[in-house]
């Protein structure tokens, strides 16, 4: 099962971008537990060589998500270890320099010190106060849904397997993403047929 978190066109995408390849990819919480609850970190390793999350992160998710008995947290600490993707320390003069303008929790101000010390970051987050705080900061950006939309784009999914996760997205209490929200991007998929 594990296998099936790789995908063949990533190497070909990585090579074929070199901004992107080039780039510091650094995911919050949201992402990652929306991801694992749909088993959808495989797409993950199919758009990026390479994702980090700040040790606050793995915390949040994996360690507290572990000790609360949330199977996502299995599968993403299985998935981490995996890929051996980081899990980094920010430095603490990196956390103590950076003064949000709103309040953040832990890993979502990890994760925006360390995107603004690195050029061509892009941030994986799905909380919209911290999305605000990114866009202030001139940070590059995706949510869940944006991934799943790449995967379009990039043809690793198609549009009746984004429609049929749309509606698990929608359906699920424990997802935090709205409904209205899905169905406004699977409208704009559609209409790019």
């Amino acid at each position: 099962m594990l296998e099936a978190w790789s995908h063949p066109l990533a190497l070909k995408r990585w090579r074929r971008n070199s901004v992107e390849c080039h780039a510091s990819r650094f995911c919050n919480a949201g992402p990652l537990i929306t991801l694992g609850k749909l088993n959808q970190l495989g797409l993950l390793s199919g758009l990026y060589d390479e994702v980090q999350i700040p040790h606050a992160v793995y915390d949040e998710v994996v360690t507290c998500g572990l000790a609360k008995g949330a199977p996502d947290a299995l599968t993403v600490r299985l998935f981490w270890q995996r890929y051996e993707w980081p899990v980094v320390d920010v430095p603490p003069a990196v956390l103590s320099a950076y003064i949000p303008s709103v309040i953040l929790d832990p890993g979502e101000k990890a994760v925006l010190a360390l995107a603004q010390t690195m050029k061509h970051s892009l941030l994986l987050l799905d909380d919209e106060v911290a999305r605000s705080e990114a866009r202030r900061l001139n940070l590059r950006l995706r949510g869940t849904l944006g991934i799943i939309v790449q995967t379009y784009r990039e043809q690793m999914l198609t549009l009746v397997q984004i429609e049929l996760l749309m509606r698990e997205i929608s359906a699920r209490r424990d997802i935090w993403i709205s409904t209205k929200l899905c169905e406004q991007v699977l409208a704009s998929l559609q209409r790019l047929r």
